[in-house]
């Protein structure tokens, strides 16, 4: 039975203080996951013995082409303004309007979409920006690896081996090498005691990836750049009708220069990683580890609160419910159904609710499956989604 348009207003209307109460919870632990990395970054790295003979870490000490204000500003900032503008600009006014259409949605229900949209949007790329620098600056302290271009930072005491010899067989053994600690070094500043000993993993790159992959995986879902999709469910025999309605012009591959928009972010963050290889700021390792953590919390970041690339035209998904603002609770079902689980069903064997699901969409069993089975209408399914 369709939804009332003012019924559904009023339950899309109606804000609840616990879920707004669950999100301020969840900005704040997403701000301490922030301050936990930077207290990292504060922190004095391990100092791992190296050797002067050692050609990984002898290169040149030269100027940064992405300076830690440009990352932040590229990958931070660009992301969340893109994210407010096209949140604001591409929200149609049907996502307001209830179950059926109508000339002008109310005006606080078309503003509170794009707020939600922002929130949403926002709060994935923080947490993937937090935990992608906070994992990032703690491996950095933990490991404390030689920066490339340490020697250069260094202006080693080369008189002086013997004194900070830790490691190695070069006094004993001709040909090699002598591991020395970090005291050898004349200049002990900053740039050395900090910043020379934390190449591991490359922070720019993790930082870069998990913002701008981020970003490109949000374009692709406001814009459904996607590979043409089928679900399993329903794929009918199209042998008997007209081919207007035929499966393969069901789906389509996007059009071009919107995946050369969203992959710009993608290239960009390519660019940055690589700044750090020709800069001699991290070794290659470093940086291929550093783009793994990006990409890793990006995805996180991005499925922790989109719907589905392929399925979700565009929208993130609607405020948890009232009853699971904080926990969902143990043994309490999917919000969204048990795909063929037994318990969607009312039936105790997981495998005979899978086989009636399956009946029921292929169009057999229509006596027994259907009795289980009853589809969603599109208006409740939109409502339950809103929250």
């Amino acid at each position: 039975m369709p939804i009332p348009i003012k019924e559904t207003v009023t339950r899309l209307a109606a804000i609840s203080k616990l879920l707004v109460l669950s999100y301020i919870v969840d900005w704040i632990f997403i701000i301490g996951i922030a301050l936990i990395g930077y207290g990292f970054y504060k922190q004095p790295p391990n100092h791992h013995p190296f050797s002067l003979t050692d050609q990984s870490i002898s290169y040149p000490h030269v100027k940064e082409t992405v300076t830690t204000t440009t990352l932040y500003l590229v990958c931070l900032f660009a992301p969340a303004i893109l994210i407010f503008l096209i949140s604001w600009l591409i929200v149609p006014p049907k996502a307001t309007s209830g179950s059926t259409p109508t000339p002008k949605p109310p005006a606080a229900q078309y503003i509170r979409r794009k707020f939600w949209e922002w929130n949403v949007g926002w709060m994935g790329l923080a947490l993937a920006l937090a935990s992608a620098w906070t994992a990032t600056q703690g491996l950095k302290a933990l490991v404390g690896k030689p920066r490339p271009d340490l020697l250069a930072r260094c202006d080693p005491d080369v008189e002086r081996v013997a004194e900070f010899t830790v490691g190695g067989l070069g006094e004993s053994v001709r040909g090699a090498a002598t591991l020395v600690s970090w005291e050898i070094c004349r200049d002990k500043s900053d740039s050395l005691r900090i910043d020379g000993f934390v190449s591991f993993p490359s922070g720019h790159t993790s930082f870069a990836f998990a913002g701008l992959i981020y970003l490109t995986l949000w374009l692709c879902s406001k814009f459904s750049i996607a590979f043409p999709y089928l679900p399993r469910y329903p794929i009918e025999d199209q042998s008997h009708r007209d081919d207007s309605t035929s499966v393969r012009k069901r789906g389509a591959a996007p059009p071009v220069y919107l995946m050369l928009i969203a992959f710009v972010p993608t290239a960009t963050a390519c660019f940055i990683a690589a700044s750090r290889w020709f800069n001699y700021r991290h070794h290659g390792f470093d940086i291929l580890f550093g783009a793994a953590i990006g990409i890793f919390f990006a995805y996180i970041g991005f499925k922790m609160y989109h719907l589905p690339i392929r399925r979700g035209a565009g929208w993130a998904w609607g405020a948890r419910s009232r009853g699971r603002a904080f926990m969902r609770g143990v043994g309490v079902p999917s919000s969204l159904g048990t795909d063929g689980w037994a318990g969607d069903m009312g039936l105790d064997d997981v495998e005979d609710a899978a086989a009636l699901r399956d009946m029921a969409f292929r169009g057999q069993g229509q006596g027994h499956a259907q009795r289980h089975v009853q589809p969603e209408s599109s208006e409740s399914m939109a409502v339950r989604l809103e929250g």
